[in-house]
Formats: structure tokens, C-alpha cells, sequence
């Protein structure tokens, strides 16, 4: 039997996951109007255990945070609470990493930069059972799409979910004990596992697996000019209202 997780207001219910506070609170005066935010959280680890615990219709999370990064976070999010739509929010332009985003589970997928103008109608489309897309790469994304639908991996390379939580962690700079701790696993399961990843993705240092690790967008360089979400914050060209464009897939 289908639950009923609306409020008393009628307002869909939101979760919000996203590790800028500057952005959190942009996101929050855009979105408190037409939804109910039900909590926000910094790390993908805390989204996890938010989204179970509170049950949203709908989450908005970053694609890049600390601890789990968005993509994987999705993927498990699906087990433990199928019924939220997702939409991802993110900096990032690479279709691969929007396809990914997808693959995995999310339903809408939003460039930062346009969040003000589309956001709103994005998460709106996906309550309805649409896929959203950002104008921007729309197209690009559903030629991905339908591309990954005939190769299997565009690198050949496959990371189990442990080995891709322990390759974020290292390319987020900690130490072999400190994601132990994090993962609560043995030291020499976390050697073990970083060895592997290495040998499957033909790295030979930390570094190389970093240059990986953003290139794959499971980490996101901090930059001081990061694009804020919100009516007072806005690119340096005029503010625009941007076509919006639902994809079907």
C-alpha cells in the first residue's frame, strides 16, 4: 500500500544534499515556496541515512560530496527509499557524468548555473515521472544515453561499490587509517582494496588516482568562483530565463 508522505500543507516533501552552505541556503529560499524542506545534509554518507529516516518525496543532492560522492549515493538510495525521485544538482557539463547520473537512478539532472530559472519546474516534472534534463546538454545526454545502452562501459573498467568508496576517499586526501575508520574495515582491507583499484584502473600513484577521481567527477576541485544558486547571485552576463526541456528516455 502506497503511503501518503505529504504534509499537512500539501507541499511535496524535500530533502536537500548539497556540502556548500552559501548554496544550501540559495536553494532553500528558491525551493521553500512550492515544497517542504524536510532537512539538509553536507555528505552523501548523512544523505543516506536522512532519506531513510525522513522519507522525501523528492531529494535534490549535489553530484559531488564529501565521503560519498552523488552517483554512488544514488545507486543505493534506490534500495532504501525506491519510491524518491531524485534530481541532481551539479556544476558539471560532462555528459558522461549527467548519463551516469541517470544510469544510476536520478531523474532530473541540473546545471548550477541555470538552477534559479529551472530548477523548480525540474523537480516538478520528475514528481510527475518525467526525466529532466538542463537544456544545455540534453541532447548530448540522451545520445549517452542511448549509447551506453549498447556498450557496456565506455572504459571497459569496472569498480565494485567498495572500491569506488574507498577511491574517493583517497582522491579526497585521507589516509589509509582514516578511511578505515570512516568505512569501519581492517587497514590492510583498505590497502587491499586501493592496490586493486589501482591494478584494474592502471594507476600507479595517489595522484594519478585524484586526476581519476575528477575527471570521473566522484571529487570536485573547490574554486572560489563557484556559480551560487539564488535570486541575489548571478553569472556576470544578464540573467536569462532558460527554455526548459523535459527528456524522455
Amino acid at each position: 500500500m502506497k503511503v501518503n508522505i505529504r504534509t499537512s500543507t500539501g507541499k511535496p516533501r524535500l530533502l536537500l544534499a548539497d556540502d556548500h552552505t552559501i548554496v544550501v541556503d540559495g536553494l532553500r529560499r528558491l525551493l521553500e515556496p512550492n515544497f517542504e524542506l524536510v532537512g539538509t545534509v553536507g555528505d552523501g554518507w548523512a544523505l543516506l541515512e536522512s532519506a531513510e529516516r525522513l522519507k522525501p518525496e523528492v531529494i535534490v543532492a549535489d553530484v559531488s560530496m564529501p565521503l560519498l560522492n552523488g552517483i554512488e549515493a544514488i545507486r543505493r538510495l534506490k534500495k532504501i527509499c525506491p519510491r524518491c525521485k531524485i534530481v541532481v544538482l551539479s556544476m558539471h557539463e560532462d555528459v558522461q557524468i549527467a548519463a551516469e547520473s541517470l544510469r544510476a537512478g536520478a531523474s532530473g539532472y541540473v546545471l548550477k548555473h541555470s538552477a534559479a530559472d529551472t530548477l523548480d519546474h525540474a523537480i516538478s516534472e520528475v514528481l510527475k515521472g518525467h526525466t529532466f534534463v538542463s537544456p544545455r546538454i540534453a541532447k548530448n545526454v540522451m545520445g549517452a544515453m542511448m549509447e551506453s545502452s549498447q556498450k557496456k562501459d565506455r572504459q571497459g573498467v569496472q569498480l565494485t561499490p567498495r572500491e569506488r568508496e574507498v577511491l574517493q576517499l583517497v582522491a579526497e586526501g585521507r589516509t589509509i587509517r582514516g578511511i578505515s575508520s570512516i568505512l569501519k574495515v581492517a587497514v590492510r582491507t583498505v590497502v587491499f582494496h586501493k592496490s586493486n583499484i589501482m591494478d584494474k584502473l592502471g594507476r600507479r600513484t595517489t595522484a594519478d588516482l585524484t586526476q581519476y577521481a575528477i575527471a570521473s567527477g566522484l571529487i570536485n576541485v573547490r574554486s572560489s568562483d563557484v556559480r551560487t544558486p539564488g535570486v541575489e547571485i548571478v553569472d556576470a552576463a544578464p540573467l536569462r530565463v532558460v527554455e526548459s526541456e523535459v527528456v524522455s528516455f
